[in-house]
């Protein structure tokens, strides 16, 4: 093949991702191999390619390649999740556009709706994962609402509901009013936010005295239904036994006295809204009280709202606050912050609410979890940080609502068969629920039967995930889970480690008694330059495909390894994307300059022959610290220790090395060599820049499908020569000083130069040829004392001498240093005039005589070289 002049990230990618995908080497089957298994945190279905994707499933794809080249069965299970809250919110919002209300429609028309809209536009993120170079085993792609998949999630519901952990409970959740469902606490983000602290005025009944209570939410004075006071808060003792009246709907509400009320907060009385706050629940069903809910479901006033009734929460917010002023119930405001819980998925203000739903148990489930990852380390968390996240979470555990207020999800297998709230039972289908509810109503026929209108949360599909995906759940014995499960590797974001990580170890040990992975590698955010997490409103979040096609894939793969390390947010900068496509141009005008070498029989001088001793070594010294990082998971740092070794290792100092004189032949045995060792640097940069490489590896020599690089072998260890690594060193440094006394001094490198060293330690001969020829010497020898008339350098305790005849004019030489050196002495007194000066240094900041100082000292030491470069050439 011709070997085009540029690299055309482009073509090259349309071309091998194609060919990679024909000869089906992304397949997994079980076999007699040594299986790798990571299943993809499945994106969902609504969404598109991020940033915070792109490093998620870059190092995925990296461990799934290297696993490949070291002959390991590699399967990457890629799929999706119906994500009901924010897939539904999507479907409502196409049908609003096209004129459809959803509460017009029956359930079934709904769903016709939403799987009309997945099919059209799910799946475009799992598309744009191709572009990145995703290896994943497409023919396994699941889908969280595949009947496979569904049946799995129903059945786990019906056997956790037989084992008497999931029930139904009357209780307050999070009630989101803009999908008008209830979250699991997981789902509450907690945000400070500025408002204000209402403290209002309430009249004791048949009295002229008042009591004053402070609240941030004074619309729910509407929903009072008591208040209360610290039995021990003298302030107050008088009013035990007698009522209050509420504010403008004149509610008549008992005073009760609990310790529960802090009597330093606000004024030490208490109104007790037990519809619309956890706390006050507690408070209410404890005394008895009275429950008046005052919300919808979309948050706006019933008609316990009265006036206010159809308004929103926080217009009524407003409103009713300047009614309280005008009505000379509002004392007064004050400025006031607080931790307002907002819905993960749509942002909107959490609002608690009573409320019948179903909850898993979860302290039983939770200490195998607990014990798994803190005690036995059977799951391992990198880095490991993460553990005492994950411990507060596991102690502090509640039991989980699970169900949902939507239609686009599983729906409960529930089914009721009367009016009472305890009339239903549970069954994988209606047909068998019939059966359970004829033992306990024998006339009963099919059509009597009512299944729950909710569907489960989705992690309650997403927690199976592991197992699920290989029929685990419904065929618990089957070849495929037997061989696959536990997996291997988990890539995923800090921000799911209790959401998603910890219910699947839960799930792992409840219905596989096993782990369902080894080690959970836990990327961090993506940040911009200054450190502000990505967002659409920020406008800072850079179009992932417009990056591949600007930078290619391989360049962003690796500019996004460039800047991410294990847990610690990145800083993403799209700089780091064209360092890495300048990797990729630097790798393939390498292989150029190879490829257009002329290969003659001739023998092989020793400077080529001592340069391929020494990169071997330093690729096997490279090649252990690169499989270092990987065990520990420092996947950055594996590339770190590529780059270097292929762009300054192999590129400037090999082929430098080895490289024939112009228009001059190279002997076969060092090309052979050369061609070899890149074959073995394609094999490590293969993990992380998948398509150059593979390229580059097609055009080294012809192959058959199953010479491909992406099936072929990782490079083994073998024992490390360190003494030519740091002989090699040594030789490095002296060419540099060599290099820096011709630049220095303008001496062309083609005019050869005479090197002449005094006490030689610690470098054996073996590397002079290297020096002889990058340092273009036409001699190099051992003398017992230092030389006159000559340029010098030393290099540890050795000193190195040029002789400057013929190589430099010596009189203009002289003149320059003489020059300089008269120069810098006045300098010198300048600065010396300055420090004497007393009140300079007396009322000058500390830092700036300090700078005069190192100033001083700086001028000294170069007057002292000057001399010294005057002395040796005079």
């Amino acid at each position: 093949m011709e070997i085009p002049s540029k690299y055309d990230p482009k073509r090259v990618e349309e071309h091998w991702y194609a060919y990679w995908s024909e000869h089906d080497y992304f397949s997994s089957k079980p076999d007699d191999r040594e299986p790798y298994t990571i299943v993809i945190p499945p994106p969902n279905v609504t969404g598109v390619l991020h940033m915070g994707h792109m490093l998620n499933n870059t190092i995925q794809d990296v461990l799934i390649r290297r696993a490949r080249l070291l002959g390991k069965n590699a399967c990457w299970v890629p799929g999706m999740d119906h994500a009901s809250i924010a897939t539904e919110a999507k479907v409502v919002a196409k049908l609003k556009a096209d004129g459809i209300d959803k509460s017009k429609l029956s359930r079934d028309e709904f769903l016709e709706h939403a799987w009309d809209w997945t099919n059209q536009y799910g799946g475009v993120i799992l598309q744009q994962l191709k572009k990145l170079g995703c290896s994943c085993d497409w023919d396994r792609t699941k889908f969280t609402m595949d009947d496979d998949m569904s049946a799995s999630v129903i059945k786990v519901f019906v056997d956790l509901y037989n084992k008497g952990l999931i029930y139904r409970g009357y209780r307050m959740v999070n009630w989101d009013p803009e999908a008008k469902t209830t979250l699991s606490d997981e789902e509450v983000i907690y945000e400070e936010r500025q408002g204000n602290l209402y403290y209002l005025s309430y009249a004791i009944e048949g009295s002229d005295e008042k009591v004053t209570i402070a609240t941030t939410r004074p619309e729910t004075i509407l929903g009072d239904t008591a208040i209360c006071i610290n039995p021990n808060d003298e302030r107050y003792r008088h009013l035990r036994g007698k009522k209050a009246i509420v504010p403008i709907c004149d509610r008549v509400i008992p005073i009760i006295e609990d310790e529960y009320v802090d009597v330093e907060f606000g004024t030490g009385c208490l109104k007790v809204t037990p519809a619309h706050d956890e706390n006050d629940k507690n408070l209410g069903d404890k005394h008895g009280l009275a429950v008046v809910d005052i919300f919808n479901e979309d948050a706006t006033l019933n008609s316990f709202g009265l006036h206010y009734q159809g308004k929103d929460r926080f217009v009524v917010r407003k409103e009713i606050s300047k009614e309280l002023e005008e009505k000379g119930f509002l004392v007064k405001t004050e400025q006031h912050t607080n931790k307002v819980g907002t819905s993960e998925r749509t942002k909107a203000v959490i609002e608690p609410r009573l409320s019948d739903q179903w909850f898993l148990k979860m302290e039983n489930l939770s200490k195998p979890a607990l014990e798994g990852v803190l005690e036995t380390k059977d799951v391992k968390l990198y880095p490991s940080k993460f553990d005492n996240t994950y411990r507060h979470w596991m102690e502090n555990i509640r039991d989980w609502n699970i169900s949902r207020q939507l239609w686009w999800g599983q729906q409960i297998p529930a089914y009721y068969y009367g009016d009472g709230k305890e009339d239903f039972v549970v069954a994988e289908t209606a047909e068998e629920a019939l059966e359970l509810a004829k033992t306990k109503k024998p006339e009963l026929q099919l059509s009597d039967l009512r299944q729950d209108p909710d569907v489960l949360d989705t992690w309650f599909s997403s927690w199976l995930w592991p197992m699920s995906v290989f029929g685990g759940i419904l065929e618990p014995d089957n070849e495929e889970v037997n061989y696959y499960y536990p997996t291997n590797d988990l890539v995923t974001g800090p921000d799911i480690l209790f959401f998603w990580v910890a219910r699947m170890i839960m799930a792992g040990y409840q219905y596989r008694g096993k782990r369902p992975f080894e080690n959970v590698y836990l990327t961090g955010l993506v940040r911009d330059k200054q450190r502000r997490k990505m967002s659409k409103s920020l406008g800072n979040s850079p179009d992932a495909l417009k990056l591949i096609e600007d930078f290619g894939a391989d360049g962003v793969r690796v500019g996004l390894l460039l800047s991410s390390a294990a847990g610690n947010d990145l800083l993403f900068d799209e700089a780091l994307c064209q360092q890495g496509a300048n990797f990729a141009n630097k790798i393939w005008n390498a292989f150029r300059l190879v490829k257009g070498w002329e290969v003659a029989d001739i023998p092989q001088p020793e400077a080529a022959q001592r340069g391929i001793q020494w990169y071997k070594a330093k690729f096997n010294q490279t090649l252990e610290d690169i499989e270092d990082h990987f065990s520990k998971y420092r996947i950055s740092d594996a590339l770190m220790a590529t780059y270097k070794l292929v762009w300054d290792d192999f590129c400037s100092w090999l082929l430098e090395i080895v490289k024939p004189e112009y228009q001059k032949p190279i002997d076969q045995k060092t090309y052979d060599a050369v061609l070899g060792l890149f074959e073995e640097n394609l094999k490590l940069l293969h993990p992380f820049m998948p398509f150059l490489t593979e390229e580059v590896w097609q055009h080294i020599a012809e192959r058959t499908p199953e010479d491909a690089l992406i099936v072929s072998q990782w490079p083994g260890t073998v024992k490390v020569d360190s003494a030519l690594i740091s002989d090699f060193e040594f030789a490095s440094e002296v060419i540099s000083g060599v290099r820096t006394i011709r630049k220095e001094k303008n001496i062309p490198q083609k005019d050869a130069l005479e090197l002449f060293a005094l006490n030689v330690e610690g470098v054996g001969a073996n590397m002079d040829a290297i020096i002889i020829k990058l340092g273009n010497l036409s001699k190099m020898e051992m003398v017992d004392a230092g030389l006159d008339r000559a340029l010098s350098f030393r290099v540890k305790s050795n000193e190195y001498f040029i002789p400057i005849s013929g190589a430099i004019d010596v009189g203009a030489e002289i003149a320059k240093i003489t020059e300089e050196l008269n120069y810098t002495k006045g300098f010198l007194r300048s600065v010396e005039k300055k420090l004497s000066n007393e009140r300079f240094v007396s009322n000058a900041p500390e830092q700036v005589v300090e700078m005069e100082r190192k100033k001083a000292a700086d001028a000294e030491a170069k007057i002292e070289t000057l001399e010294k470069s005057l002395t040796s050439l005079q």
